[in-house]
């Protein structure tokens, strides 16, 4: 198996973006005072993002899927992100399990 030095190269440049994004984010956030609604925003973003990927798997799938969707959403709103996510799983894998 021969690695392309192009391929390489692209998979490179990626990881050094997505790293400098991470670090570079990390550094700017000690300059800048989160207060308010700004603080608000910025808290809204993971939730808003989790729905945005998991917005089309709820209406292009079965009604497990739709139904863990839901518990995920409604989750979302007052659990950490981490323990939606893995109710939203545990809902699907479950119902799954029933026959849904």
């Amino acid at each position: 198996m021969s690695i392309d030095f192009a391929t390489l190269a692209a998979i490179l440049a990626m990881a050094a973006a997505t790293m400098l994004t991470r670090v570079g984010g990390l550094f700017l956030i000690r300059y800048v005072s989160l207060e308010g609604s700004r603080r608000k925003a910025i808290e809204s973003i993971p939730p808003a993002v989790l729905m945005a990927v998991v917005a089309p798997t709820a209406f292009a799938t079965g009604i497990a899927e739709t139904i863990a969707c839901a518990v995920t959403a409604f989750a979302a709103f007052r659990l950490p992100m981490l323990v939606s996510v893995a109710l939203g799983v545990a809902c699907v894998a479950v119902l799954r399990a029933l026959g849904m």
